[in-house]
């Protein structure tokens, strides 16, 4: 897992790539990063799987915000992620969102 940032100086976004290890998501086939900076949209943010087994998404983002996001594998199982900066209660008595600050 991993989450990196690159922000730049004269541009109003800063671009992040989330990645999921292969061994986090061995045996999905498919995977997409959803939250508030999509609206929940599974098919705004398809992540793309790389040859190592591993998924990668690179999204551009406005700075200075938080935002909340999880992973959906396979359209069917959510996962946070454990490297985020912080974990945001849901609605869902049982679960949390990953949370990115920017």
């Amino acid at each position: 897992m991993a989450i990196s940032k690159r922000y730049f100086k004269t541009k109003p976004f800063c671009t992040v790539t989330f990645r999921l290890d292969p061994e986090f998501a061995r045996d999905a086939d498919k995977a997409a990063v959803v939250g508030d900076f999509n609206d929940w949209s599974p098919q705004s943010a398809p992540m793309k799987r790389l040859k190592d087994g591993s998924f990668k998404a690179d999204l551009k983002l406005e700075p200075g915000r938080d935002y909340q996001f999880r992973y959906l594998l396979d359209e069917e199982k959510w996962q946070n992620d454990p490297e985020a900066e912080a974990y945001m209660p849901t609605q869902f008595h049982d679960a949390e969102n990953s949370v990115i600050r920017l």
